[in-house]
């Protein structure tokens, strides 16, 4: 197994943890308010990761933290986002509207970068934007207030992936990852008390919530997520991600009784024809096809003039 498709694997598992984290951000919020929870999240998780990982931090660099400021504010901006849009719109909306972030990767990385859209990683994005749009229309979707926040956290999305591949190349990946959390969770913590009332949850669900928030689909996820991009393009990130959607509309039928329409399981079988698409090179499997029929064949005649 090479590394890309070991990192490939690994964000794998962060798309499944944020798919699931939609549903308990929704819960939470009907107890605590937006930039608490955000302050929560992050502050658990930068503990824990920073317990971990206290011997890499401590040989930090200017340079680390620099980059994880930038990377933080992006992150930052995606959250609020996110967390707001949930307050304002469904879980199903927010997520199909966050995932147009896989459309966006490619483009930005083009548009700030000049980099190459491969053929594969296009077709890719096609499949993958028909599957998020059967997926949207699964149903009816009322534009709203909580929609337009839910397409800009996509846009901040799109840019914090693009630049986390860039920035992890240069530092440690781990260190860079904790020292993001870190400042995400000093933001969210200044903004709820100057916005709002900061609190504790008291119910039981709200706690084991916020926790799998923290431990899982931050302080885990986010780790991988730098360690993982060294090693991979921001479009095969961009398209693992778009399974986001979908693992949070399963995570909703399983536990939800969230039935999805016969054009929303089809979108679920696009995106993940978008993902095979991008991860298997299909010229260079034709490519090895044709060398191994003309091997085979300047065999036969040896066998022959023999």
């Amino acid at each position: 197994m090479n590394k890309q498709l070991q990192a490939d694997l690994m964000l794998l598992f962060v798309a499944f943890s944020w798919g699931v984290s939609y549903y308990f951000t929704k819960v939470a919020l009907a107890e605590i308010q937006e930039f608490n929870l955000i302050a929560l999240r992050f502050s658990i998780a930068f503990l824990l990761s920073g317990a971990v990982f206290y011997k890499k931090i401590l040989k930090s660099n200017l340079k680390v933290i620099k980059n994880a400021f930038a990377l933080a504010t992006l992150l930052f901006l995606a959250y609020i986002c996110f967390t707001f849009s949930l307050r304002y719109t469904t879980t199903a909306n927010s997520a199909f509207l966050t995932s147009l972030a896989v459309v966006l990767v490619p483009i930005f990385s083009w548009v700030f970068f000049r980099d190459k859209l491969e053929k594969s990683v296009l077709t890719g994005v096609f499949f993958a934007l028909v599957g998020i749009t059967l997926l949207a229309i699964n149903g009816k979707i009322n534009v709203n207030y909580g929609d337009i926040i839910a397409f800009f956290c996509a846009v901040f999305s799109a840019l914090h992936l693009i630049f986390t591949g860039k920035l992890t190349k240069e530092v440690d990946s781990i260190t860079l990852g904790v020292f993001q959390i870190g400042f995400v969770a000093v933001f969210s913590t200044v903004f709820s008390f100057i916005f709002e009332t900061p609190k504790l949850p008291s119910a039981l669900q709200t706690q084991m919530f916020i926790l799998f928030l923290s431990i899982f689909c931050t302080g885990v996820a986010f780790i991988i997520q730098m360690i993982a991009q060294k090693y991979t393009s921001p479009s095969h990130v961009g398209l693992i991600y778009s399974l986001e959607p979908v693992f949070a509309a399963i995570f909703g039928l399983l536990f939800l009784g969230e039935i999805l329409s016969l054009k929303g399981y089809i979108g679920c079988l696009f995106m993940l024809l978008g993902i095979l698409t991008a991860e298997l090179s299909v010229e260079k499997y034709f490519a090895e096809i044709v060398l191994l029929k003309k091997i085979n064949q300047r065999w036969k005649l040896l066998s022959r003039k023999q």
